[in-house]
């Protein structure tokens, strides 16, 4: 592999690429191992909208699904073998990359139920089943950043499970989220459990917050709002990466780092054009930044890798602007506020349509099997 490609370009600068997509068939293909091997991708996330995805078209799963059937598995049991059974699969494909980066990498990220986003000790309870079940030291339990969501973050990262935290729109709730991890360490650090061994990532939504946003400005309509279109989601998570800078840099966090924590990386998710007139890398060209991760669709990898081109230092010499765009944005009446407390509330319903299309799609599965 050289680095002549952009996303190698991309990897040297300090990004690491996760594809944000998984299913059996592409396991069992071998695609996702070339993915690794050609497009340097080095970690998976999936959602529920992705299983949903992947069990629609699930000649894959057949002979699982016969076996659960036979056995009289209830629908909720199935998904979740299912599930993990993908994730352990594709955990074992990015073990040696998990090996090589020290446990930054060859992640496979899984998440919690969705209906469970607004309960800490049921998504707590499930974050720990999840983590059992898989039983790979490079999973990733995905919890949303609700409010509820920060004290089962917090004990989640306390019994020494690694957590992806998503569904981050705003900047104030990503100070809270690094205030979780960080309060995670220090009970982990009480109970004696060894630092290193924790990774979080911090999954900042970037495409959704100009869809919310582009809306509203169109609904203004001046020539002023609609210059100030599609530049909110890049200027937000610029920011978004200062305040990682800020948080690993304090006091607090530099004595768990002394004691051998890591750095709570930000993520970029949501990183697909909604638009067919923005460029289809934006959301990659536009946030290269050491110890970063951007988890791509494939579409948006297939972009990057045949034409992104890759410039070091996009984010951090853009702050200013960055403010300035989003004081521009908010002098044109629109609400950051609200805009984001829309956008998480969106999020976590779309999550659980996505789930109860997949309860759906098992449920017919496990019926036709029978």
């Amino acid at each position: 592999m050289t680095e002549t490609t952009p996303t190698a370009a991309l990897s040297a600068a300090g990004v690491s690429i996760w594809l944000d997509d998984l299913s059996r068939q592409r396991i069992q293909s071998g695609g996702l191992k070339t993915l690794i091997a050609e497009k340097n991708v080095v970690g998976v996330t999936t959602n529920p909208t992705i299983f949903a995805g992947a069990l629609s078209k699930g000649e894959a799963y057949a002979s699982q699904v016969a076996t659960l059937a036979a056995a009289g598995t209830n629908v909720t049991d199935a998904v979740f073998e299912i599930t993990t059974d993908d994730v352990a699969a594709a955990c074992d494909i990015f073990r040696p990359i998990y090996d090589t980066t020290n446990g930054f990498d060859g992640r496979v990220s899984i998440e919690v139920e969705p209906g469970f986003a607004h309960d800490a000790e049921k998504t707590l309870a499930q974050a720990q089943q999840l983590w059992n079940k898989v039983n790979r030291p490079n999973a990733m339990i995905k919890i949303p950043a609700t409010i509820e969501g920060l004290d089962a973050i917090t004990e989640t990262i306390a019994l020494g499970i690694s957590v992806n935290v998503t569904l981050i729109f705003s900047l104030e709730r990503y100070r809270a989220v690094i205030n979780a991890y960080l309060s995670g360490l220090e009970k982990a650090k009480a109970a004696g459990i060894d630092l290193s061994t924790i990774h979080s990532v911090a999954s900042f939504f970037v495409s959704r917050v100009d869809t919310e946003i582009d809306k509203r400005l169109a609904a203004v309509g001046t020539d002023e709002a609609l210059a100030l279109q599609s530049k909110a989601g890049v200027a937000n998570a610029q920011l978004a990466y200062q305040v990682f800078e800020q948080a690993f840099t304090s006091e607090r966090a530099a004595s768990l780092i002394a004691a051998g924590a890591n750095k709570q990386r930000p993520l970029w998710a949501s990183t697909g054009v909604k638009s067919a007139d923005l460029p289809d890398t934006l959301y990659v060209t536009e946030l290269v930044a050491p110890e970063v991760v951007n988890t791509m669709p494939e579409k948006t990898l297939e972009a990057t890798f045949d034409h992104g081109v890759i410039v070091e230092g996009a984010v951090t010499g853009a702050y200013d602007e960055a403010n300035a765009v989003l004081d521009a944005i908010a002098a044109q009446g629109v609400s950051y506020d609200d805009v984001t407390r829309v956008l998480e509330e969106e999020g976590v319903s779309k999550f659980i349509i996505s789930w109860n299309e997949l309860l759906d799609t098992v449920t017919a599965a496990l019926e036709s099997a029978k």
